[in-house]
């Protein structure tokens, strides 16, 4: 007995919402990345959904790459927050305005 597919799309879905809305509401620069990491857990959940649902392992292929992407993304994006903690002494969003004039 498994799963059907519209419980996996509908939790991806879930957690793709959830995400979105971490990023447009937290100004605190670790939990942007967390919510960025939670969509894209979201896309790969969908994509092994529709993977196993079309008996083909192109879905899990792609999920290999996005995981790949996703962990230079946290590597890249941890290492600018600590560059800009050390800079600034926050991870506020709103006070980061090194890039302006």
């Amino acid at each position: 007995m498994s799963v059907p597919l519209p419980y996996y799309l509908g939790l991806s879905a879930l957690l793709f919402v959830v995400g979105v809305a971490g990023v447009l509401t937290r100004r605190n620069a670790i939990v942007v990345f967390m919510s960025i990491e939670l969509m894209l857990n979201s896309v790969n959940l969908t994509l092994i959904a529709f993977s196993s649902f079309l008996g083909n392992v192109n879905g899990q292929v792609l999920v290999l790459l996005v995981m790949a992407v996703a962990a230079a993304e946290a590597a890249v994006g941890l290492a600018i927050v600590i560059a800009l903690f050390r800079n600034k002494q926050t991870v506020n969003i709103n006070e980061i305005n090194i890039l302006k004039w």
